[in-house]
């Protein structure tokens, strides 16, 4: 009889553990789904896709197939090299961002160099490490940076605007425009994103202004730029995916029209 019990004791224990691993899984499944269709991390980024496809903000209405070229552009012929990251990649808009819209609407030719997830800080996959990449014989007559969101995330340490070491925000910045120019000989500009509530960030769209007052660079700043970012919440919505990453119409009627004026500006000088 007690063996009878002691083994009745075991089956429950093992079907106790057993529900328990299974439970883990399915948990672990389900949270796996859910960061794949919001994040697109493999093999999941068909879910993402998929789930962007649905997004008003990237009707077939904002793709750049229908955009028409402006008229006698400041731009038309131009190269442009873009460095960023998600944003300048077009996360949340398929792929395509302001890069392709400026493009199709002034006649310009690009190379773009946007990884997302990745900071300006010399830090693994960074913009310092990444600029490598891009051939050092290309004629361009522009080079665009972005100031990557992922350094005010991911807590990167901001540093002075006299800093030369790529470890800090500031020295990063640094670097990068000395190498632009040294390189590609060509005026350098920055843009921001748009204003969401991050100390951090501020702060470093903060310093990027000294830093371009003492550089002689442009910086196409959109986060402070209060009439810019005066838009309805159902603007909002149709505009942005999230409260850093555009979609196709956010990036068609809000960002791209903005970032243009400081590059006919920038080619303009």
């Amino acid at each position: 009889m007690a063996r009878e019990i002691a083994i009745d004791k075991k089956k429950k224990i093992i079907i106790g553990v057993s529900c328990a691993i299974a439970a883990l899984l399915i948990a672990v499944l389900i949270a796996l789904l859910i960061c794949g269709s919001l994040w697109g991390i493999p093999p999941f980024g068909a879910l993402r896709d998929a789930r962007l496809k649905k997004l008003e903000g990237n009707a077939d209405r904002y793709s750049v197939d229908n955009v028409q070229p402006l008229d006698n552009s400041l731009l038309e012929g131009k190269r442009i090299c873009y460095l960023g990251s998600s944003v300048s990649y077009g996360a949340s808009s398929l792929q395509t961002s302001f890069v392709e819209y400026i493009a199709k609407r002034n006649k310009t030719t690009f190379v773009k160099e946007a990884v997302s997830g990745t900071t300006l800080v010399d830090d693994g996959n960074s913009y310092v490490k990444r600029l490598k990449n891009i051939d050092k014989n290309e004629k361009f007559d522009l080079f665009v940076c972005q100031l990557s969101t992922n350094d005010a995330s991911k807590k990167k340490t901001l540093g002075n605007v006299d800093d030369q070491d790529a470890k800090t925000v500031c020295g990063a910045i640094n670097f990068i425009i000395d190498y632009a120019r040294q390189t590609w000989n060509c005026p350098v500009v920055f843009y921001t994103n748009a204003y969401y509530e991050s100390k951090q960030y501020a702060k470093m769209v903060a310093a990027l202004d000294e830093i371009a007052k003492i550089k002689d660079i442009f910086v196409a700043d959109l986060y402070t730029d209060e009439q810019f970012n005066a838009i309805s919440d159902e603007q909002r919505k149709l505009y942005m995916e999230d409260k850093i990453h555009p979609t196709k119409a956010g990036y068609l009627e809000w960002w791209t029209p903005a970032i243009e004026k400081t590059l006919y500006k920038a080619i303009g000088e």
